[in-house]
């Protein structure tokens, strides 16, 4: 078994199969130089690309350091450098929607974010 092929774990016991498929195939995509368009890797998977962004969604949230920019297409991130820049990306992403709820509701920023309530 090479480095880049994923290593079965509890987490990847429990992925869907569509979600399995994705991560082997992005197993051949490790480090932002390597990384593969979206379109390619649903061309590749035969999936559609909703499907592909859900399923790059479910990964992240099983803590596989899945990356991806427009540029770099998704890849597995080689380096902590290449994962905290895609989680910096995220976190930009994330507040730019927040920002838009708050105009959308009429609220400073630091209101809606007070005002959220997360589950635990």
């Amino acid at each position: 078994m090479t480095s880049a092929t994923p290593v079965e774990t509890s987490t990847t016991r429990r992925l869907t199969p569509t979600a399995s498929q994705v991560l082997h195939a992005l197993s051949e995509h490790v480090g932002r130089e390597h990384g593969i368009t979206g379109n390619d890797l649903a061309y590749r998977l035969r999936i559609r690309m909703r499907l592909l962004r859900n399923v790059i969604s479910e990964l992240r949230l099983y803590g596989i350091a899945v990356c991806g920019t427009p540029e770099a297409g998704y890849y597995i991130a080689a380096t902590a450098e290449e994962l905290e820049q895609t989680c910096q990306f995220l976190r930009a992403r994330a507040l730019h929607s927040l920002t838009l709820e708050a105009r959308l509701r009429k609220l400073p920023l630091p209101d809606l974010i007070g005002q959220l309530h997360l589950r635990t």
